[in-house]
């Protein structure tokens, strides 16, 4: 079979004083059948279904205005919502993909294309981070510069592979239609589908198009096998038997929220940056990202409430955008964290790309390291400072890791220490991990320890992420 390469606001005067002081004027097949026995309790019609939401992007840096459907949700508003829709909800982020542009270029490499999909169906793999007994799916058509269209939809339990658990599929509808039509540049929330989900267990996500190109909008390192049918609607199958290419790459979804009712004030913690939060080079299908480490920390320390969502892109920069690697952080930021349902807090690691690329050679045809932007220390300072007080806004906690160990030469190496000497001292952000003293080499700090090297010097490995996850402090997330 071919493998395709592929989430209130503060007191008015605290708010005001943290702004100020960010911008420097103050200083997851028994326990599959388990769970399906427990989703059978719940009806497909749900009550408390509200219409679908659109909502869309003016262009890939800047946000624009939202145009909704009627009443709609705030699966994608701020915190200033906290995600909920009447008293009886409380929707929380559980899994997300950030949604990146599928290269367009003539001389595209098939390994940063899309497959073809049309008339087929996809069955995409996600591990919810909380629990809860109804949820609601997110589809991107960010990048699309014509409608998407989205013939039929369900989710289920995952089991094994591609097959899912006997009588746990949901049909998934968008403003009471099974049919989901999303404008190029726009996101659309589905209604609610009642659905008992468990934290670290893996639901499949079942989409067939009819009729659509290859996509432009995908996540491209899903980290995680999913799969491509043959020829035909077989969003309902139990099997996996007609799932018959693979890909490891998330397609146009890009978000998962849970109505977490059972336990407020649940609430998500995004963390955010580049392929070393997008857990690039850990094992496939194992969920070794260190924000799923970190999410398995949570809950062993009884923090079941805390949801925590990986929104890292790998080749990601924090000051540029790029053509195979996604929007810049800083123009992506609001969209992919601060904008999930339910963020309290974020975590962001970024800048080691920003260092690299204005080094690397320039290729003809599609040049994905472009443009090669030399960066200095203050350049990247600037850029955090401008992450911080746009969290402080909108009331969210955020939290910066120092830049982890990557092998480089001298000049470059220079930019990376001035940038950690400064996050280690500085008062705009809530607080620090230390990815760097967490994976450094005792005997050569500007190397990875060997047993957390990837190989390649610059992705940690399994071992290494583990490692990341426990330099992130778990006092700065309350038990809920």
């Amino acid at each position: 079979m071919p493998l395709f390469n592929v989430n209130r606001a503060l007191h008015a005067f605290c708010g005001s004083a943290r702004l100020a002081h960010s911008l420097g004027l103050l200083p997851r097949v028994a326990y599959a059948v388990f769970v399906a026995i427990g989703v059978l309790a719940f009806p497909v019609a749900d009550s408390f279904a509200a219409p679908a939401t659109v909502s869309g992007t003016a262009n890939q840096s800047n946000p624009g205005p939202k145009a909704e459907m009627g009443a709609g949700t705030e699966f994608d508003r701020g915190v200033a919502s906290s995600a909920r829709v009447n008293g009886a909800d409380h929707w929380v982020a559980a899994w997300a993909a950030a949604p990146q542009a599928v290269s367009q270029h003539p001389r595209t490499p098939s390994f940063n294309r899309a497959p073809a999909v049309a008339g087929r169906t996809i069955r995409q793999i996600i591990y919810p981070r909380i629990a809860g007994d109804r949820v609601r799916l997110r589809l991107s058509n960010s990048y699309g510069t014509r409608a998407l269209r989205v013939d039929h939809m369900q989710i289920a339990v995952a089991a094994s592979g591609a097959a899912l658990a006997p009588g746990s599929n949901r049909a998934v509808s968008f403003g009471g239609k099974p049919v989901a039509t999303i404008p190029p540049g726009a996101q659309l929330d589905s209604d609610p589908v009642a659905l008992r989900v468990e934290s670290g267990a893996p639901l499949a996500v079942s989409m067939f198009v009819a009729n659509e190109p290859p996509p432009t909008t995908w996540h491209k390192i899903g980290g995680q096998v999913n799969y491509m049918s043959a020829p035909g609607d077989h969003t309902g199958d139990l099997t996996g038997a007609a799932f018959t290419e693979r890909i490891t790459s998330y397609l146009w979804l890009d978000g998962l929220a849970v109505d977490a009712v059972r336990q407020p004030p649940a609430y998500a913690v995004v963390a955010i940056g580049d392929s070393i939060t997008d857990g690039l080079r850990s094992t496939l299908n194992a969920n070794h990202r260190w924000p799923d480490w970190f999410a398995r920390r949570l809950a062993q320390d009884g923090k079941s409430g805390v949801s925590v969502v990986d929104v890292g892109i790998s080749g990601n920069r924090l000051l540029s955008d790029s053509p195979c690697y996604g929007e810049k952080l800083v123009g992506r930021f609001a969209r992919d964290a601060l904008n999930q349902p339910g963020v309290r807090g974020a975590i962001v690691l970024i800048g080691i790309n920003d260092i690299n690329f204005a080094a690397m050679p320039a290729r003809a045809g599609l040049d994905c390291d472009s443009p090669h932007t030399a960066v200095d220390a203050q350049g990247l300072i600037a850029g955090y400072r401008q992450l911080a007080a746009e969290a402080h806004r909108r009331g969210v906690r955020i939290y910066i890791g120092t830049l982890t160990p990557a092998d480089l030469p001298p000049d470059r190496e220079s930019t990376r220490v001035k940038v950690n000497t400064w996050i280690r001292t500085q008062d705009v952000f809530d607080g620090v991990a230390d990815f760097d003293a967490a994976l450094r080499d005792p005997l050569r700090a500007t190397r990875m320890r060997p047993k957390f090297d990837s190989g390649d010097h610059v992705h940690p490995s399994d071992a290494g992420y583990a490692a990341m996850a426990e330099a992130v402090p778990l006092a700065w997330f309350e038990a809920r």
